[in-house]
């Protein structure tokens, strides 16, 4: 490594932090002769920072690499702490008027110098450490449409019914039915096989098969969407792939009857954050999957179906075997990038403003991870119910049913207000999809004006969609006949009558 480098500029400033703060505490806190330590020590206090960061320097601490193992680090720390105290024992006997400066003076400083820069060390490492991520490797996307290699022939008898019966007894035999269904457990073009190695789909040809079948939990495999993008590719046009998962539902119904119900919700509210908490923050996500290889995962249903949509397939059908969903989806596309989603508490979603515009609203997250990926499947599985919202939301999680019903999810949204993008009464900011589900002319009347925090559907209280529509359009022409002002201001007070005494609530 050479000796004379550009420093990282980041590194240099933690050093001066800690620097900063090392004096402070030893010269506020700690007993010295002196009652005036900061003007006493002032000038050793420069020169020892000086010789701090020329010794680190030298030591190579500043060299600026994507990731430093922390062992190489503290290495690199004791080498310039060493080199620091060997020069400033020099300077002290050699220079007159510094050499009556107490030892233990210079002992302290060095030792809580040497305390904090590990400190900020390990808090600068843990970040790295959290938020490095391996390359994802290059995506397809200009491949042609492509039809599976060979055609299909049925496999000799006693070889389907050897897959068949390790099917069976992997499994349940009911699930026999369901293949039998939906896809050709005979065909020579369907590969079953139960692993979490993500090498075993790699290594198949190209659109050799049109089915895949994994048997593997996805609870049991780290890197789920790179394993299902994997898959995406090697699929022909419209190849189906078969996965398997233990439903969140399942999981706590299971984790509960071991358990008293006053100790399971305990027990199980601690499984809960270390399963679905930690494994969502980004400074412990990685943490947690390099200590639990990325076994036993909580998946929601929601989160299984959103990551199949993410990664290009279309949800076919379902089916619950035992402690098992079992989900048949068809390739539709090839997406453009497969990277790691983060959710935090907050969400930014895409929304229609005034003008068709898209603006992003801010909410705080009421539901599971990827649930932004099948709102229409939703809907056209469970339709809406009274109140224009979705039948029986699998996207929404129980804290986040609490949310609604509170209006806290939508506190956020006073940025929005703030910035201009909605005011504070008006038509609910909604969705392109839930958009098209109105009528044409009312989609372009909406378009007119800014949406609001508070929309005129907690003024009629409707129930179908259109109610609903009936209300919007209700409000809008009176918008535009009597002025936005004073209609906003007849609705501020039915709405919070309503709100107040009715007890009307978001679902």
């Amino acid at each position: 490594m050479r000796v004379f480098y550009k420093p990282y500029w980041n590194y240099v400033i933690e050093d001066i932090v800690a620097l900063v703060l090392s004096f402070f505490v030893v010269l506020e806190w700690f007993p010295l002769s002196t009652q005036i330590p900061f003007q006493k020590y002032d000038v050793f206090a420069a020169i020892f920072s000086s010789v701090w960061l020329f010794s680190a320097y030298f030591a190579h601490r500043y060299v600026r690499v994507k990731y430093l193992r922390i062992d190489t680090a503290i290495y690199r720390l004791l080498a310039a702490a060493a080199l620091t105290f060997a020069i400033m024992l020099v300077y002290m006997y050699v220079i007159p008027p510094h050499r009556n400066y107490s030892i233990w003076v210079l002992l302290t400083i060095w030792i809580a110098m040497c305390a904090w820069t590990i400190v900020i060390l390990i808090i600068s490492h843990a970040y790295n450490y959290a938020t490095y991520e391996e390359p994802e490797p290059p995506r397809k996307l200009d491949r042609a449409p492509q039809k599976v290699l060979k055609a299909p022939v049925e496999r000799e008898q006693q070889q389907t019914e050897a897959i068949r019966r390790a099917i069976s007894m992997t499994t349940s035999p009911l699930l026999l039915d369901f293949f039998d269904e939906h896809l050709d457990v005979a065909s020579s073009n369907t590969f079953v096989l139960r692993s979490s190695e993500i090498f075993n789909i790699l290594k198949l040809r190209d659109y050799r098969f049109d089915t895949i079948i994994n048997l593997m939990p996805l609870n049991q495999i780290r890197g789920i969407n790179r394993m299902i993008g994997m898959v995406n590719d090697k699929l022909p046009d419209d190849g189906l792939f078969v996965c398997c998962y233990e439903a969140q539902s399942t999981t706590k119904r299971n984790f509960l009857n071991r358990y008293t119900p006053f100790f399971g919700y305990i027990f199980y509210a601690f499984l809960y954050f270390y399963k679905r908490v930690f494994p969502k923050i980004f400074m412990t996500e990685r943490l947690y999957f390099d200590i639990t290889e990325g076994k036993n995962r909580v998946l929601s249903k929601a989160e299984v179906l959103g990551r199949l949509s993410y990664c290009g397939f279309e949800i076919v059908a379902e089916q619950k075997c035992r402690d098992l969903n079992y989900v048949v989806a068809r390739r539709s596309f090839t997406p453009e990038s497969i990277q790691k989603k983060r959710y935090g508490i907050f969400v930014q979603l895409e929304r229609v403003g005034k003008n068709g515009k898209k603006i992003a609203v801010y909410k705080i997250r009421t539901m599971h991870p990827y649930s932004e990926y099948i709102q229409a499947y939703v809907y056209d599985k469970y339709s809406l119910q009274a109140g224009g919202k979705i039948k029986h939301d699998i996207r929404v999680s129980t804290l986040g049913r609490i949310l609604r019903r509170t209006f806290i999810d939508e506190l956020p949204m006073v940025l929005n207000l703030l910035q201009g993008d909605v005011k504070l009464i008006g038509v609910r900011p909604i969705s392109a999809h839930y958009m098209s589900l109105y009528s044409e002319p009312l989609q372009q009347q909406r378009q007119r004006h800014r949406p609001g925090l508070m929309p005129p559907f907690y003024a009629d209280l409707p129930s179908t969609l259109d109610e609903i529509e009936a209300s919007e359009i209700k409000y809008l022409n009176r918008c535009e006949q009597k002025g936005t002002l004073l209609t906003d201001f007849v609705y501020f007070w039915k709405i919070s009558y309503n709100l107040l005494f009715k007890h009307a609530r978001s679902n």
